[in-house]
């Protein structure tokens, strides 16, 4: 045993009057309570984790209980992975395809399916059917527990607060015991790369608790020096190769005696303290399977390099500077919610009652949820975020690719986050090598091919199952993305940079389609529309088909990209000659007999008519190929479509179904949509329900269980009903999709960046445009729908156009580089 004395300030940490310290706290505490589109408030602390507040700088990430008793703080680190590189593909499997698309061709779905599921799926175990953790495929996992049990809990708490700042990214934890007052303030630098937890109390000597770090398997702690302990792993892989990884926690104590145990600390009488974690992996994102650096020297590095004095000034500045970047306001509020906490203000919401800033809270968390989960030169956020507490993380915390790795990027380039999606487009880009591969040895193609799943490692090949893991689209489904942020920036240096990914995913659809007997459409096979089940007029219920409606939209969205993608960049004449005679023979959209749109190439019934998968209507979001305007007759099979699929789905359904009503101009629906995925969520997140999903109190999105991209795909369905700038146009739409709630009647976003490189921010009263400004950073000509009684003038007052009509007006002008524009009222 060690024993250390700290009677003065230690590594910068700065004595002070604590009493007056904790007292002014205490008074900052009662005016960000108040902050009702900011915070997440709570009374109490975390029974589990759908109720602990979510800190992350991108790759560490915490949920913090604020248990004043036995606080427990779970671990992430975003590269932590059990399973490791694998050869998942059936080199021969390609030997195949022409029987099972004779079979289709012929409408032996049946057989087909059959051969393909014998034949035609991944090698080995796959994903392990969504538990992976100890097959080769892998599961995201938990880093552990840092725990901090405090020594003197004889006495209850009382006066218990809870919050976490979003603007911030900081969560506080305030309590009194004995008449002293309490305060744990804890994020995760942005700037430092350390999680901080800083403790603090009104009377010297008031602090004392040991502190220890847990992990339930693979993985062992010891002390090291005298105020630190260190978390040294390795998670289980076939070859006995898997991942290594490291955590050092230190304690920066002023005054009191540390106590070092061989598996804990243990701090006595200090007056205040400061708690750093930092942690690793040898993960290497651009080749998996080299190890990088040893994660325990990279740890202690990050360790001794931490300076204390103006951490938390640091990491602020950093926070706030990316979430201030954009803004959303409601104007309309209500004092009775001020005192509630957030499970309190969800339960009331859904009991019908006002809440205006609810909505405007949700938004801001995911943009927090991104910024904290998602920074360049890191792995995507996957199904969890950065934050879960499993060893088996449910469908082993992956990157599904048939829409929840997409969804949870929807957000960022419309509120000027395109950096935020570097990871994805990183992401996208190293999946080819191994896409080539699966290319050729199950379609005996050119280009890449990524399927429904995939790691950490670049998983490419075919799921375990054939009726959910043969949709062939996931990778084609990745490159719009890349396109779309070119159209958001136009960076002609980032086009060219990716434009390899997204010729690929353009060669390898166009080298698999074939030729459907009854109108000679060019159409894919084999393949599914993602995770559903079609019903035969003959009863039969399957899975594979030829050229469903996804798959068609996609390849559409794919070949136009690339066409403008080499046109832009002067290159591959051929290929966009290519290109352009296949697309005009792709299959096309379909009105079935019951007005909805054809989910399959031919019009058959759903075997689960509010399947909480709606692919076919990929079209009208996020592509844009369906519009009101532009497809009317299209856009109203997908209102037909929507009406009976019905308001029901998991918690991702939901945000969906949210995008697609406002894209529709229905802001209604959308509200009603949204107010559903608001409904409180109960249970523990545990338990795995393909029904109806909601919220937990800590505002995660519950599939069930918890999945984050119903938050980003929530957040982006706002921005949707708010601000629009897709189409053949490019036409910026100011409140498209407006509720008539009175609560939405008035507001203004600030922020908002739009397809062409502009940004936008605007004012609403009695739900119409008042004012507004519009700056273009390329200089490339603007489309917009001017409100009717608005003008537009340039910086010097001059009158470019104005609307005198009694509706909107489509309107174009030119612009110059970082020009900016005026709306007023004529």
């Amino acid at each position: 045993m060690h024993i250390l004395n700290h009677k003065e300030k230690q590594g910068g940490v700065v004595k002070c009057s604590l009493l007056v310290f904790v007292t002014l706290f205490f008074l900052k505490l009662t005016t960000q309570a108040q902050s009702l589109d900011k915070s997440l408030y709570f009374k109490q602390p975390a029974k589990n984790y759908l109720e602990a507040l979510p800190l992350g700088n991108g790759q560490l990430g915490g949920m913090v209980f604020g248990n004043p008793n036995r606080e427990r703080i779970v671990l992430n680190e975003k590269s932590l992975w059990s399973g490791g590189v694998q050869d998942a593909d059936r080199d021969n499997a390609h030997a195949h395809l022409d029987e099972i698309q004779r079979l289709l061709l012929q409408g032996k779905n049946k057989e087909a399916e059959q051969l393909l599921q014998e034949n035609f799926v991944s090698k080995g175990e796959g994903s392990g059917h969504g538990r992976g953790a100890n097959v080769h495929y892998g599961s995201y996992q938990t880093l552990g527990d840092l725990w901090i049990n405090w020594l003197d809990t004889a006495s209850a708490y009382s006066d218990y607060n809870r919050i976490l700042d979003l603007n911030r990214g900081v969560a506080t934890t305030t309590w009194k015991r004995d008449e002293i007052l309490f305060s744990q303030v804890g994020y995760v630098s942005l700037t430092d790369d350390v999680l901080v937890v800083h403790l603090t109390a009104s009377d010297k000597g008031a602090i004392s608790f040991s502190l220890g770090l847990h992990r339930e398997e693979n993985a062992e702690t010891h002390s090291l020096d005298t105020d630190q302990l260190m978390m040294l792993g390795q998670l289980p892989d076939k070859d006995k190769k898997g991942m290594r990884f490291a955590s050092v926690v230190k304690v920066i104590p002023v005054g009191g005696e540390l106590t070092q145990d061989p598996d804990h600390l243990t701090l006595k009488n200090a007056d205040e303290c400061l708690i750093i974690l930092a942690a690793a992996t040898d993960y290497n994102i651009d080749s998996p399977a080299l190890r990088g650096a040893n994660p325990k020297g990279k740890v202690l590095q990050v360790i001794n390099d931490f300076k204390p004095k103006g951490a938390e000034e640091r990491h602020e500045k950093a926070f706030l500077e990316l979430f201030e970047k954009n803004g959303f306001q409601l104007d309309k509020r209500e004092r009775m919610v001020a005192n509630l906490s957030t499970p309190e203000r969800l339960l009331r919401y859904a009991e019908g009652h006002p809440d205006s800033q609810l909505p405007v809270l949700y938004f801001n968390y995911g943009k927090y949820l991104l910024i904290s989960s998602s920074q360049p030169g890191q792995l995507p956020a996957n199904l969890q975020g950065i934050w879960a507490p499993e060893y088996q993380a449910p469908w082993n915390g992956d990157y599904h690719l048939d829409i929840n790795i997409q969804m949870n990027y929807w957000l960022a380039e419309p509120l000027g986050y395109g950096d935020l999606a570097e990871p994805l487009h990183q992401f996208t880009a190293n999946l080819v090598e191994n896409g080539q591969k699966s290319a050729r040895a199950y379609y005996n193609a050119p280009g890449w091919v990524a399927h429904v799943i995939s790691n950490p490692w670049y998983f490419t090949s075919p799921g375990e199952g054939a009726s959910w893991g043969s949709t062939m689209t996931g990778g084609a489904w990745l490159t719009e993305h890349l396109w779309e942020h070119y159209r958001y920036s136009r960076d002609t240096a980032f086009l060219a940079t990716y434009y390899p990914v997204l010729k690929g995913a353009a060669e390898f659809l166009s080298s698999v389609l074939i030729e459907e007997p009854e109108h000679q459409y060019l159409v894919t096979a084999p393949s599914n529309s993602p995770e559903n089940t079609y019903l035969k007029p003959n009863g039969y219920k399957g899975h594979t088909a030829m050229g469903p409606t996804m798959d068609m939209q996609i390849c559409r969205e794919v070949f136009g990209n690339t066409i403008q993608a080499a046109n832009v960049l002067g290159t591959d004449r051929e290929l966009v000659g290519q290109l352009t005679e296949k697309m005009a023979r792709l299959a096309p959209n379909e009105v079935g007999k019951n007005g909805d749109l054809n989910e399959w190439l031919h019009d058959w019934d759903d075997a689960d008519p509010h399947h909480r998968h709606v692919s076919h209507l990929y079209g009208l979001h996020p592509y844009d190929e369906i519009t009101p305007w532009g497809t009317p007759d299209l856009a109203k099979a997908v209102k037909a479509t929507l009406l009976q699929r019905g308001d029901g789905g998991t918690g991702w359904s939901r945000a969906w179904k949210i995008n697609f009503w406002a894209r529709l101009g229905d802001g209604d629906h959308a509200l009603e949509l949204l107010r559903k995925l608001l409904q409180p969520a109960a249970g523990d997140g545990t338990k795995i329900v393909m029904g109806n999903g909601g919220t937990y109190p800590n505002l995660f999105c519950a599939h069930p269980p918890f999945q984050i991209d119903g938050n980003f795909g929530g957040t982006a369905g706002i921005i949707e009903m708010l601000f629009q700038s897709h189409g053949k146009k490019e036409t910026i739409r100011l409140i498209p999709a407006l509720p008539a709630d009175s609560s939405w009647q008035a507001g203004e976003v600030n922020g908002m960046h739009a397809r062409g490189a502009f940004i936008v921010d605007f004012k609403w009263k009695e739900g119409r445009v008042v004012s507004g400004n519009i700056t273009s950073l390329k200089g490339q000509e603007c489309s917009l729908l001017l409100p009717k009684g608005m003008t537009i003038v340039d910086e010097k007052g001059k009158e470019v156009i104005s609307n005198k009509r009694n509706e909107s007006m489509e309107v174009r002008f030119n612009t110059n580089p970082n020009q900016r524009f005026l709306l007023v009222p004529y």
